[in-house]
């Protein structure tokens, strides 16, 4: 039996994964009825277009492209983020990398890394261990590469107070 919805998300991740120059075998789906996913790859990310505009919390276990415009909060547990040129985040940002090529207001606490490149647009303070602003980039806050900062919405606060309290308890 032919499964639309598995049959379009294959076709687009090798799609995708072609337009960069992978090589994807897509997997049959077994007789099981179980879902046999194609072989993920590190550039599989998920997207939001620039059309799309969300309130509210963000939360997601895989790697995620904005383009569109984000209010609220944004916790994707040791995942990537990239706002794209296109993408206006009003959010605090919880992520493993965050990468931004677009506008982002809020706090961004990097497990790993948080990257503004030269088109990217940063207002809110950086918690992260590395740090890295391109030439022509716009960054107006402070930057914490002191501690380890957890990732999660655990850490959803604005006071520096409850966030060290948090930090030393976890």
């Amino acid at each position: 039996m032919l499964d639309i919805s598995e049959l379009k998300k294959n076709v687009t991740t090798k799609l995708a994964l072609s337009n960069q120059g992978e090589d994807l075998t897509v997997n049959r789906k077994s007789s099981d009825n179980t879902n046999s996913p194609a072989r993920k790859t590190k550039s599989q990310l998920a997207m939001i277009g620039p059309s799309i505009h969300f309130k509210g919390e963000l939360t997601g276990e895989e790697g995620l492209i904005i383009d569109g415009s984000i209010e609220g909060t944004i916790d994707l547990k040791g995942n990537e983020l990239i706002v794209g040129e296109n993408g206006d985040i009003k959010a605090d940002v919880y992520a493993k990398t965050i990468k931004v090529n677009g506008v982002l207001n809020g706090e961004l606490y990097g497990v790993e890394k948080v990257h503004i490149t030269h088109t990217g647009e940063v207002t809110g303070n950086i918690y992260s261990p590395k740090v890295v602003i391109e030439e022509g980039a716009k960054f107006k806050g402070s930057i914490d590469m002191t501690q380890k900062h957890n990732s999660g919405a655990n850490l959803n606060t604005n006071s520096p107070e409850k966030l060290d309290k948090q930090i030393q308890s976890a």
